[in-house]
């Protein structure tokens, strides 16, 4: 019996949320050390800084993502990792405006490479510590 790509798209899907829900468990972001996560979809990468209050709503402190203004123009003809390079430095650069040295990293549900490791090690590089 074959399985049809929808199938195996929504298998997948439900194996990240499962992955997501298990780490957003021990993943919380605080006053003093915000969670920043990172979301990817085929082409785009969107990153936040969050606070996770104990009681409410979470708040965002600062987002950023390939479609930002600031970031647009410099990242045209660039391949998805050098775009996730950009976009860690350019988080990494507006949470040392806020006042933020150290996060929690929270990579969604996804696989710790790619991508995913291109975006964390290049906010490492400016500044960020998690």
């Amino acid at each position: 019996m074959a399985v049809s790509e929808r199938e195996k798209t929504l298998f997948r899907l439900k194996r990240r949320m499962r992955r997501q829900k298990r780490v957003a468990r021990k993943v919380i972001g605080t006053e003093d050390k915000p969670r920043l996560t990172v979301v990817k979809s085929h082409r785009h990468l969107f990153t936040q800084l969050i606070v996770d209050p104990p009681l409410g709503p979470c708040r965002v402190i600062t987002g950023a993502s390939t479609l930002s203004p600031d970031l647009r123009g410099s990242l045209s003809g660039k391949s998805k990792q050098e775009k996730a390079k950009l976009l860690g430095a350019f988080i990494a650069e507006k949470a040392k405006e806020k006042g933020i040295k150290v996060v929690v990293f929270d990579r969604s549900g996804y696989p710790y490479h790619g991508v995913v490791a291109s975006f964390a090690d290049a906010a490492r590089e400016a500044g960020l510590e998690f």
